[in-house]
């Protein structure tokens, strides 16, 4: 299943009780929004590309090979300013996996 949004688009690779495995592509200028999540924590794996990543109000950029650790209830944002997609694997682990367990705090979209 692949899913576009207005900064790129994501494929659920695995989707079962326990956990949900995502690859997320963002396009070059893409910003996902600034959220977090209550019922899950996430690690992400960049494959491609630089990430921008905010955690938790603190900005620092990751690369090919490297991991992030997003603890349930971190506030999180990647950022594409490469020119460039930027690709990542991401690991859901907790409760709930629904794509309404997002809180979003700020979105370049509009959305809630």
């Amino acid at each position: 299943m692949i899913e576009h949004r207005p900064w790129g688009k994501y494929e659920v690779l695995i989707d079962e009780k326990n956990c949900k495995v995502k690859k997320i592509t963002v396009k070059p200028g893409g910003r996902l929004s600034y959220q977090y999540h209550y019922k899950r924590s996430e690690v992400w794996t960049i494959v491609s590309g630089t990430a921008t990543m905010t955690l938790d109000d603190v900005v620092e950029n990751y690369y090919y090979g490297e991991t992030i650790l997003i603890p349930q209830g971190t506030k999180h944002r990647v950022e594409n300013k490469g020119q460039d997609d930027l690709v990542f694997i991401e690991v859901q682990h907790g409760s709930y996996f629904g794509e309404d367990d997002i809180v979003r705090i700020e979105d370049d979209y509009n959305r809630k």
